[in-house]
């Protein structure tokens, strides 16, 4: 690392077509590869950037261009292994906020996305460094360059008498620019992965003719899946392998390699990552083990893994994987070391366990479920669960995925993804609790509830195991979703309609009185039943159990037709059995026999069927909600609240760095338009009489000490006139002993629900609004919900309805309604607050009293740290 500039300034980039590059900061020893990079220039190109023929670089140009002060001038390249492919650098003119700002590709990498992403980390550089303004003077003819620039967001101002085109642009953010930015990114991301999951022809390195061995296992799978493109086996010692000829190196192929997958041990891994790079492959699966999940010099070894394969233009699935799959018929590709591959589906899935990858794909396949395309992570050094969502988000093969994760790369953007795509295709999780220590993961402070919150924020239907994955994915992929909660049941077993009625009613449905249709019922009887429920309800199980096992092809067509015809879901209990039986199939197409829409799932029990039923209706219920926006509220002053964040970290004490700074919340919650009820210390009785008095009455005597805001008994209420405050004053220092502050605070309306409001900023997931009860009761049983900041108005409603104890804010068991309205809108200001504001690590509005006319907040204190990192998801595209 270069001391002169920050360490955020380097990063790793998805460049347009999928590859990968380096972006960096220009340094004095990179005069060498300036000449090489300025040398493999065309004279247009040279004559486009600088107006006039340049031939070559003298000794002065190469010093200048390569010492820069990283301040008034800034210089950001993008290389490519060994090779400067682009430069953009900035130089700051009068007046002082303006730079002037110029750029150069590399002819044979033109067109590729690198100079869009070099300018936003360009323009990122340059904000740090207080220039609001770039020019750049372009010649008409330049349309490439033009047509970037305005891409960027640069207006063209005026045209010199010289022919030069003058365009500036504004570096402030703006809402076009975040959006230019995630569109980019996603269409990167989107195709690294699609040149994995689509090669035309696979390397398997290591592949021996040890029968059982690893890189022997990934060959044959292949050439068992018939995949379509050329598949090399290369080994150093052996002429042949399972009948395909060998090659002692992957440079000795005489073809291209698209994808290579390594199975040799890991010491020798990184040597062939060198080989592959200048072989140009274009992706490389590891499912070698021997790396980060071993300790510090096997994670090291994983770093350089990942670092030399990006700087060549590679993306890597793994270390210690399963491998990678794709069951479209245009490819068959079975990169994996599991010899059980499901059939084709509608369900893409992606899992981080290399061990468990051959029993979730067993799992899939006995279900009689079909895949688009799977991917095991392994360690997941480089590719994520959040680059396949953004593949599969494009996919129009994939209408369902499923995720089984141990750990989140990039918290933030994971939601962000996953809020944008489940409004169009439902994604499926079980999150694992522990995180294996060959992952490069951050580790949350927040708890798992927190998680689940923020999942379900985000439409995400988080399960608590693999079975619930493929029960609820089952169901998903095959059946239409359903418009609301009322379920209807019919059967031919009484106790099992009778169960899946208490199912029902236990899961938060809505149960219609079940149909027992007796043992003996047949198709008509089943058919006649369906058809009378079905208008009636919003989706149906059908429980169908004979008592003598027989021919049951013509009540499966029954089931298939009235669900067919009503639109709606329908699930089955259909003698027991568990996935997609082939009697409740719906044919496939164009030779496809895997399940199609409309299949009716089946489930070994009717409480499973219903148990995945619920997880459905959740989901559909999120999917009708609009997906909203941050309302736009008056009283906010983001810059103010900035300079008392600011003042009370740079107050003149010494601190190590990160430390802590507790602060009195009152001045800062008056920025976002929240009032926190002050509350005058009283040193003795006479004191807060006399406060008593100031603030008017009635009041109210309690503990200043915040800790006791969450003990029962440390306040006094109601309080009406003097001698009631003496004895209060009395009563309380009596009990929480000698020194204890006590203070006086004017009387919060009555009735009222006593809340408490939360900030937590989690590194990852940023800022994070908490909301709960503020009942002691509710406090013990952890009763909070969480939603990531900033809080739209629907984030807002469902924070205060999501916690259990809700319904008292409501009118019910006895309480009076009061004003949720209020609530919410405290509860958009403070995730105003939390998003704007990182250096807020805690705060809590404890107590806000919720009345029948408004919100009173009685106390808020706030915990300030220095941000010493940039949250992910913040500022210009990188490989996290």
């Amino acid at each position: 690392m270069h001391p002169q500039y920050p360490a955020h300034w380097e990063a790793d980039v998805v460049l347009s077509d999928g590859g990968t590059a380096h972006v960096r900061p220009i340094r004095p020893d990179d005069a060498d590869m300036l000449r090489s990079f300025y040398s493999r220039l065309s004279a247009e190109s040279i004559y486009f950037r600088y107006f006039g023929p340049r031939p070559r670089l003298t000794d002065k140009d190469v010093v200048w261009f390569t010492n820069v002060d990283y301040d008034n001038r800034v210089a950001l390249i993008a290389t490519i292994g060994t090779e400067m492919v682009a430069v953009v650098r900035y130089d700051r003119v009068r007046p002082h906020d303006h730079a002037e700002v110029a750029f150069l590709v590399e002819d044979a990498h033109q067109g590729r996305g690198v100079a869009s992403v070099l300018m936003e980390h360009l323009r990122a550089a340059a904000r740090e460094r207080g220039i609001k303004t770039f020019i750049a003077d372009v010649l008409p003819g330049n349309h490439r360059m033009m047509g970037l620039f305005r891409q960027a967001g640069y207006t063209a101002q005026s045209q010199f008498e010289d022919g030069v085109v003058r365009m500036t642009l504004d570096l402030s953010s703006t809402e076009t620019a975040l959006e230019v930015r995630l569109a980019r990114e996603h269409r990167a991301e989107a195709r690294s992965i699609a040149r994995l999951l689509t090669p035309e022809s696979v390397a398997v390195i290591g592949a021996s003719r040890e029968p059982g061995g690893i890189g022997q296992t990934v060959l044959r799978n292949l050439l068992a899946a018939d995949f379509t493109g050329p598949v090399y086996p290369v080994h150093r010692h052996v002429r042949a392998v399972a009948g395909v000829r060998a090659y002692r190196s992957v440079s000795a192929i005489d073809g291209e390699v698209d994808l290579a997958v390594l199975a040799v041990p890991a010491e020798g891994v990184l040597e062939l990552v060198e080989e592959c790079a200048e072989k140009g492959v274009k992706g490389l699966v590891v499912v070698s083990s021997g790396f980060g999940e071993t300790g510090p010099e096997g994670r090291a070894r994983q770093e350089e893994l990942v670092r030399i394969a990006r700087a060549y233009g590679m993306r890597v699935v793994g270390p210690n994987c399963l491998g990678i799959a794709n069951t479209d018929p245009a490819v068959r590709l079975n990169a994996t070391l599991a010899a059980t591959l499901p059939g084709r589906g509608r369900v893409g899935f992606f899992s981080q366990s290399g061990a468990l990858g051959t029993a979730l794909l067993q799992r899939v396949a006995q279900r009689g479920m079909g895949i688009s395309t799977f991917v095991s992570a392994g360690n997941r050094a480089d590719v994520s669960g959040n680059d396949l969502l953004q593949y599969w988000e494009e996919d129009p093969a994939t209408d369902v995925i499923l995720l089984y994760l141990e750990s989140i790369g990039n918290p933030r953007k994971f939601t962000r993804l996953a809020r944008r795509i489940s409004r169009s295709k439902p994604i499926v999780v079980v999150k694992s609790r522990g995180v294996p220590g060959g992952h490069r993961a951050p580790v949350l402070a927040l708890p798992d509830t927190a998680l689940s919150s923020l999942f379900a924020q985000a439409g995400v239907i988080r399960v608590d195991d693999l079975v619930q994955l493929f029960d609820v994915a089952q169901l998903l992929a095959h059946q239409p979703l359903p418009a609301g909660p009322r379920v209807g049941v019919v059967g031919n077993s009484d106790a099992l309609t009778l169960l899946a009625e208490e199912a029902c009613a236990g899961a938060g449905l809505q149960p219609s009185p079940p149909v027992n249709l007796g043992a003996r019922a047949g198709a008509a009887e089943f058919a006649e039943a369906l058809r009378s429920v079905l208008p009636e309800v919003d989706a149906a199980v059908a429980i169908y159990m004979p008592p003598i096992p027989g021919d049951c092809r013509e009540v499966a067509e029954a089931l298939l037709e009235a669900a067919r015809e009503s639109g709606k879901p329908v699930l089955a209990t259909f003698q027991g059995e568990l996935g997609m039986p082939a009697e409740l199939r719906v044919a496939g197409g164009s030779g496809d026999d895997s399940p199609q829409r409309g299949s009716i799932p089946s489930y070994p029990a009717p409480e499973e069927a219903v148990r995945a039923l619920a997880h459905v209706v959740r989901y559909a219920q999120w999917r009708r909600q609009p997906p909203g926006t941050v309302p736009s509220v008056e009283g906010i002053d983001t810059a103010a609240a900035r300079e008392i964040v600011a003042a009370a970290l740079s107050d003149g004490e010494e601190r190590s760095d990160g430390e802590e700074r507790e602060i009195d919340a009152t001045a800062l919650l008056a920025c976002y338009g929240i009032e926190v009820w002050p509350a005058h210390v009283a040193a003795d009785a006479e004191e807060a009489v006399a406060a008593a008095e100031r603030v008017g009455w009635p009041v109210v005597v309690k503990s200043a000490d915040p800790e006791d805001a969450r003990r029962a008994g440390t306040a006094r209420i109601g309080l009406t006139e003097p001698a009631g405050v003496r004895q209060a004053y009395a009563d309380l220092a009596a009990l929480l002993g000698p020194g204890t502050p006590l203070a006086v605070q004017r009387m919060a309306p009555q009735p009222s629900v006593p809340t408490v409001v939360g900030v937590t900023q989690d590194r990852y997931f940023g800022g994070v609004v908490t909301f709960g009860l503020g009942e002691v009761t509710a406090r013990l049983l952890g009763d909070q919900a969480y939603r990531l900041a900033p809080l739209t108005a629907e984030d807002a409603a469902g924070l205060v309805r999501t916690v259990r104890a809700a319904p008292l804010l409501f009118g019910e068991y006895g309480y009076q309604a009061v004003a949720v309205e209020a609530l919410e809108e405290l509860l958009v200001r403070v995730g105003l607050l939390a998003d704007a504001l990182p250096e807020v690590a805690r705060m809590d509005l404890d107590q806000v009293l919720v009345g029948a006319s408004g919100v009173a907040v009685l106390g808020a204190r706030a915990v300030l740290r220095p941000v010493t990192a940039l949250r992910p998801d913040v500022g210009p595209r990188r490989l996290s």
